[in-house]
């Protein structure tokens, strides 16, 4: 069997969780039965779900060809409107499904898991999972090139409300290439949504309910292991990026509020009370979550010098998760994707904080 690199990686930590909560842990991904059975070679494509560290998709079967024309709803892109301002809607009609460009990595997870892989032209830089590899790279950093895009000669484009710059969906918009704009996810509830519009918008509707149906059947499988895994820590997400000084806390309607709910893991933020998805780091704010766990995404803690630069910021040294080095990273693309992949995501994270040593040398 190859060497697979991991997606995520657990720093400054020995993985000591009890067995019998791995046990649990690996008897939800389903890989191999309970009883020690291997799982049937179809597995995956049938619901048992790959580790996260496979960096795979469990691509729908059987996924019927697209019946077009379609008429979809598309979100209108504003960039004066605020969070408070109700979203606007417009009718784009697609025509054609055979060159697919998903601008986000969140849309390629969804348009490869519903079977429709071999249609895609290019990705975001954050769609890294091994289906997308050999694809062109459309963007840098979070802003998509418009030349790129055009470049690839797309016949349909999937993007979402977070999608920008506003100016350059505008110009693929212009362009006359038909733009099907959906709405973020935040949450575990908002992705089955996200999933059916994506679906609609490509031409095979009844996949986008299979993958409902199979994601939420997933879901339900590894909640209760995960549960149990997690045991019942208090995790700070942090949203960094050092080299642009931008230092944030996460709170309610962060998404990583919902992914650790999920698992039964305590929000630092929202055990705080803070009203906004994030707010500026101070030594102040951190003291006083005293988080037992930092949750950062990969680049963001390699844009601060790793753990050792992370300890740096003042208050965190003064926290329980600082002086411990107990520091969980996932892969930017990966942790609030809330995508086919979440069921794998919510393994991995209760499979990292039933690692945690407590304050007496044993796990949390």
């Amino acid at each position: 069997m190859p060497h697979v690199v991991p997606r995520f990686r657990l720093r400054g930590r020995h993985r000591t969780g009890p067995a019998t909560v791995l046990l649990a842990v690996a008897c939800a991904l389903a890989l191999t039965s309970c009883t020690g059975e291997p799982a049937p070679e179809d597995a995956s494509a049938d619901g048992g779900i790959p580790a996260l560290s496979e960096n795979r998709l469990q691509v729908l079967e059987d996924t019927p060809a697209p019946e077009l024309p379609v008429t979809v709803e598309s979100v209108v892109l504003d960039p004066y409107r605020t969070s408070a301002d109700p979203l606007e809607y417009e009718e784009v009609e697609v025509t054609d499904a055979s060159r697919v460009l998903p601008l986000t990595g969140g849309l390629a997870e969804i348009v490869f898991t519903l079977g429709l892989g071999d249609q895609v032209v290019g990705r975001d830089v954050a769609a890294t999972f091994d289906e997308a590899s050999d694809l062109p790279v459309i963007s840098e950093g979070h802003d998509v090139s418009a030349e790129s895009v055009l470049a690839l000669q797309p016949t349909v484009v999937v993007a979402d409300t977070q999608t920008g710059p506003p100016e350059v969906i505008e110009q693929i918009q212009r362009s006359g290439v038909p733009v099907v704009i959906v709405e973020e996810a935040w949450s575990i509830d908002e992705m089955y949504p996200r999933f059916e519009r994506v679906a609609e918008a490509l031409g095979v509707p009844t996949a986008g309910t299979r993958l409902v149906e199979r994601t939420r059947d997933q879901m339900a499988e590894v909640r209760e292991a995960s549960l149990e895994a997690s045991a019942d820590p208090l995790v700070a997400f942090l949203y960094l990026r050092g080299t642009a000084g931008v230092y944030l806390l996460g709170g309610p309607g962060s998404g990583a509020d919902a992914m650790l709910a999920e698992i039964g893991a305590r929000d630092a933020g929202v055990e705080m009370g803070l009203t906004t998805p994030f707010t500026p780091i101070t030594t102040e704010a951190l003291i006083e979550a005293q988080p037992d766990v930092l949750l950062v995404m990969t680049k963001g803690l390699e844009s601060v010098g790793g753990v050792e630069g992370l300890v740096e910021i003042p208050g965190v040294a003064q926290t329980p998760a600082g002086r411990n080095a107990a520091v969980i990273d996932f892969e930017d693309g990966v942790l609030l994707n809330f995508g086919p992949r979440t069921p794998q995501v919510i393994v991995s994270l209760a499979e990292e904080l039933a690692a945690i040593p407590d304050g007496d040398g044993g796990t949390a």
